[in-house]
């Protein structure tokens, strides 16, 4: 399972990090990771302007990173349109690896982008309880707020629930700042 390790959570020291470790970066600039940076574009559920979005992408383009994630990305088939062009001018840009970030199953239509999508985003209370309907094999999920002495057992209930990719976690969004000292994160593997 690949991990992908979101604003709120960076790989603890000592965490062998390798191919299949993405790492989303919250601005372009400074590249701390030689690893997969994945750039964070906020779409707002689809409400910000196309102009906007694609700034960031030729920003991020220029940055050097290897793909982007769609944060925030409208789940519902009225959002499709404008996520597939993003999608689409990302590709035309060299940005060929995006992960869509709903935190939700979406639209049948968002498989047909050539996209990864994130289908769980939330804390691990919601993650035990989760149903996991509208999701596939091969999905995202970011479980945040794990318990410590919980978090292998969260990787095996991932790994179980088909994540393709992921990361269980005892930080949580709420609580650690982006790339915040001491919002330590676990992969899952």
């Amino acid at each position: 399972m690949k991990t992908l390790f979101p604003p709120y959570a960076h790989p603890a020291p000592g965490l062998e990090l390798d191919a299949d470790t993405w790492i989303i970066r919250e601005q372009p600039g400074d590249r701390g990771s030689l690893h997969q940076a994945l750039g964070r574009i906020d779409l707002d559920w689809g409400s910000r302007s196309l102009a906007d979005v694609l700034a960031d992408v030729d920003a991020w383009r220029a940055d050097g990173v290897e793909g982007l994630f769609l944060d925030r990305a409208p789940a519902g088939a009225g959002g499709v349109g404008s996520v597939a062009l993003t999608v689409r001018l990302a590709a035309r840009r060299g940005l060929h690896r995006i992960v869509l970030n709903p935190g939700v199953p979406t639209h049948p239509l968002y498989r047909d982008l050539g996209a990864r999508i994130c289908t769980f985003e939330g804390p691990w209370e919601a993650y035990q309880s989760w149903d996991g309907d509208g999701v596939r094999p091969g999905d995202g999920h970011l479980v945040y707020g794990v318990p410590a002495p919980l978090l292998t057992a969260a990787r095996r209930l991932m790994g179980r629930r088909g994540a393709g990719f992921g990361l269980a976690t005892d930080a949580s969004p709420d609580l650690t700042p982006a790339y915040a000292p001491g919002g330590g994160a676990h992969s899952a593997d």
